[in-house]
């Protein structure tokens, strides 16, 4: 009779636990279903998006190649546009807006429209690596096509270091001070890109030191 009471006793406590733990646990219990199934219902719908913007970028790469499509450039504005609408947070959205600004430069001769679609690109790329560094080449080509060349020279001032693009980025700046008419620093520039260039002296830009009265020994 004894370990029956126990028993009774021991049902009876956990019945009482249950009413005051009971809807407490339960609540627990469904919030960590829910964050877990959340979870994965997270990164199923990142791993899709990753894919459809994957599918998209491919699309505007075999746009972009097709020189023989009438509509080429606007189904490269078209999906380049959308990858920056609907997968603003993908790299492929960041190349997308590359490839237009390169298009709307060569192709349209709209440097003004390829400066807004570089600008959107630098905001989302960040200011570090090689990628900042090409966006921000892009960008001050851009404005020096528009004559916005105090922009140009703004954008080139403000890279940090720049590494392996140093005389890039200085041939480029002597380029604009060229044509703001200031030859003495242009030449500077020029020389100073000459001295960064580890790939050798390059003709195109020993030809602009000639110009500038700079012979090729010097």
């Amino acid at each position: 009779m004894a370990e029956m009471r126990t028993e009774e006793e021991t049902v009876q406590a956990i019945k009482d636990w249950w009413k005051k733990n009971g809807s407490s646990l339960l609540i627990g219990v469904g919030a960590a279903l829910a964050i877990v199934f959340g979870w994965q219902a997270w990164q199923n719908h990142q791993m899709q998006q990753r894919t459809e913007a994957a599918s998209q970028f491919a699309e505007l790469i075999n746009a972009y190649s097709d020189e023989t499509d009438e509509n080429r450039a606007d189904t490269v504005a078209y999906v380049a546009e959308n990858l920056r609408e609907e997968y603003s947070d993908s790299a492929f959205a960041i190349y997308g807006m590359l490839m237009l600004a390169r298009q709307q430069v060569m192709d349209q001769g709209d440097p003004e429209g390829a400066i807004e679609s570089l600008t959107w690109a630098q905001e989302k790329a960040g200011e570090s690596g090689a990628l900042a560094m090409v966006i921000r080449n892009r960008l001050a080509r851009a404005q020096f096509a528009a004559e916005q060349y105090e922009d140009a020279l703004a954008t080139i001032e403000g890279t940090g270091n720049t590494g392996s693009f140093g005389a890039i980025f200085t041939e480029l700046k002597g380029d604009i001070l060229l044509a703001q008419g200031n030859r003495e620093g242009a030449r500077e520039a020029y020389l100073a890109a000459r001295e960064m260039n580890q790939q050798g002296r390059s003709g195109i830009l020993e030809l602009k030191l000639s110009d500038l009265g700079v012979e090729e020994g010097a």
